[in-house]
């Protein structure tokens, strides 16, 4: 259960990061409402998953599923460039990710 909530962490992580983009710099509403709730969730829920993790597992966890997922936010709705070495920075954190989930 508790890799359950971190993963469902790691999405609101993705979300609120998302929405931070889509607020304009806090200037439109619904953006950075969906923003707020969405990082209030995102923390929550990594505290209920580290009641039981151990806290460098969770909180490497966390923050990788969400640079991940922003980057391929960023890269399919947005437009951000694919280059040879984003691609191998995103490779080298899911590596990180694998080898810490495996570690624990």
């Amino acid at each position: 259960m508790p890799w359950i909530l971190l993963f469902l962490a790691g999405l609101m992580e993705i979300i609120w990061a998302f929405c931070m983009k889509q607020s304009d710099g806090f200037t439109r509403l619904g953006p950075t409402a969906v923003m707020v709730v969405t990082m209030i969730a995102s923390v929550w829920l990594l505290a209920l998953a580290m009641k039981s993790l151990p806290l460098g597992t969770a909180y490497m966890v966390w923050t990788g599923i969400g640079a991940l997922g922003a980057f391929f936010l960023g890269v399919v709705l947005l437009g951000e460039a694919v280059t040879p070495m984003r691609l191998a920075a995103a490779g080298l954190i899911l590596s990180g990710l694998v080898l810490m989930k495996a570690a624990s």
